[in-house]
């Protein structure tokens, strides 16, 4: 159990890093927004063209980013939404069993089907060049592979809650507080 203790401490790292340089995505974004709408309306009043479709895109690339890169790194922190009627009233031991039997009956297998699933499309758009349908716009293919990148890290980040959990289940993980 130490060894898979070990090797969920890596995961967890891994991802704690991952999502704290993701955070720092979502200042960018913002700032990218601001200047696409000041951009605009100052543009309007030089009459010059400030700002351009593939800033949009960029935005918005951004905005996917932070999304499918956060994935694990709020299920790291408990974040994930989930049905509190019951979960709240379960004791530390329940809590784990639940969570174990969630992350292997539904979390680790959808993440396997959405990369199965979307792994053709991905190489279809690196082979293809595929490029934003927008005037100015930037490619699709990098961003399309934050799909199979964001949902192997949820795999290993629901790896390593499911060992954290087994250990709570044989008493091997000692209380660090909150719910774990």
């Amino acid at each position: 159990m130490e060894q898979l203790l070990k090797i969920s401490k890596t995961i967890d790292r891994i991802n704690e890093a991952i999502g704290r340089l993701t955070s720092w995505l979502v200042l960018l974004m913002v700032l990218i927004g601001m200047w696409n709408v000041i951009g605009r309306y100052l543009g309007r009043w030089l009459q010059i063209k400030l700002t351009s479709n593939a800033f949009l895109d960029l935005q918005s690339y951004l905005f996917a980013i932070v999304f499918l890169l956060g994935a694990a790194y709020a299920l790291k922190h408990n974040e994930h939404v989930r049905v509190d009627v019951f979960y709240k009233d379960l004791n530390r031991k329940q809590k784990a069993l639940a969570n174990l039997i969630g992350t292997l009956l539904f979390l680790i297998p959808f993440a396997i089907v959405l990369i199965y699933y979307s792994w053709k499309p991905v190489l279809n758009s690196w082979l293809g060049g595929e490029i934003s349908p927008n005037a100015d716009g930037l490619p699709l293919y990098p961003i399309k592979s934050f799909l199979i990148i964001s949902f192997f890290l949820l795999i290993l980040q629901g790896i390593s809650e499911a060992i954290k959990n087994w250990a709570i289940l044989i008493d091997k993980l000692p209380g660090v507080g909150g719910d774990r």
